[in-house]
């Protein structure tokens, strides 16, 4: 495609449109734990506070993988946006898993070329980014910047995750009360979707979004390795994760950047606030270590922990997709990632328009 000449007032970027898929096959904690091989030690719901998740539809013909499931929540997304998927200038698709024709792990082609083909976006650029759990966060971030630099108009961001694979192997392999794989048991299935453009008035903008890799705790979060499991497996190391200082890195990210804004996090007034949805009792962390490093309370919190669980890339976008009706007016938002990497930063948007 041809590359636009940069706009000068291209100040921002909004968030157009909003989509989601989520299986329709619903797995409680209580069948989790029965079909754990070992009886555990523990109470996950207590835990995590996750009742329940979606799981991937298994049946012969209407197996779902990752590629299925963002293919649904862009088609999903594209019904509620002004533009078509032939209008769309920019396909990125930000899955951590990439599972096709049902269990085919696929690295080329890319999964955005795919989707872009699958729904008609064929003149679209299209790459992949991989980024753990802060995947759609950083395709946001890239797109951003892209609609301010002038280089596209428009955009789609798409992650589909079938990411219950992990929970199978933990439910399998955990024998022990502590387990680097217990983070596993809380994931569920799903897919989002967002079409950005330029924002036209303050109603819809997103105002910044940054993102910050802390290379030093990398270790805590062990990867996939397959040779130590006889499946698809995460491993997190929480031992060392009770320790506040940690923690204290994002929100100080964030009052740093606000300082040098000439702003503070009370100014900014926000109404929302979405944390990664890691666990019940992580979030409570999060929100503390933020109000002491930053001084003040924290706005309302937003959750779907208890009903959809922990979806890695998609969860910030399946808050909004579950909350944005509920909220009327307009309302500004901060979005907080947490991914393996470890990776934190922070978005922030005042959402007036968007409804799902």
């Amino acid at each position: 495609m041809d590359f636009k000449a940069p706009l000068a007032d291209a100040a921002h970027s909004r968030f157009e449109a909003l989509g989601r898929y989520l299986p329709a096959t619903v797995m409680s904690t209580d069948e989790v734990i029965e079909g754990m091989a070992t009886e555990p030690q523990f109470d996950l719901h207590r835990i995590t506070g996750v009742r329940e998740r979606r799981v991937h539809d298994r049946r012969p013909g209407h197996f779902e993988d990752s590629f299925t499931v963002a293919a649904m929540a862009a088609r999903d997304c594209l019904s509620r946006s002004r533009y078509r998927a032939a209008d769309l200038d920019i396909v990125i698709s930000a899955s951590i898993t990439r599972f096709a024709e049902g269990d085919k792990l696929y690295f080329e082609p890319s999964f955005a070329l795919l989707l872009a083909k699958e729904l008609g976006a064929t003149p679209a650029i299209h790459f992949d980014v991989s980024n753990a759990c802060a995947g759609m966060m950083t395709g946001v971030q890239i797109l951003d910047r892209m609609i301010k630099a002038g280089i596209v108009r428009n955009g789609m961001v798409v992650s589909g995750e079938r990411i219950t694979t992990i929970s199978e192997t933990a439910m399998r392999e955990i024998r022990e009360p502590y387990d680097l794989q217990f983070a596993s048991l809380s994931v569920g299935d799903s897919a989002a979707a967002v079409i950005m453009d330029r924002a036209v008035d303050d109603a819809d903008r997103i105002h910044y979004v940054e993102l910050m890799t802390c290379a030093e705790y990398s270790e805590l979060c062990l990867g996939m390795p397959s040779d130590r499991s006889q499946g698809v497996a995460l491993y997190t190391d929480n031992r060392r994760m009770h320790n506040e200082d940690r923690f204290r890195l994002p929100p100080a990210f964030l009052g740093d950047f606000l300082a040098k804004r000439g702003t503070t996090f009370a100014d900014e007034k926000f109404d929302y606030i979405v944390q990664h949805q890691i666990g019940a009792k992580a979030v409570e962390l999060f929100n503390h270590v933020n109000e002491v490093v930053l001084g003040v309370p924290m706005p309302e919190t937003l959750n779907v922990l208890e009903r959809l669980g922990n979806t890695a890339s998609t969860s910030h976008f399946l808050v909004l997709a579950e909350h944005l009706n509920s909220l009327p007016g307009t309302k500004k938002f901060l979005l907080v990632p947490a991914a393996s990497g470890v990776v934190t930063g922070f978005l922030s948007a005042t959402i007036t328009s968007l409804e799902v």
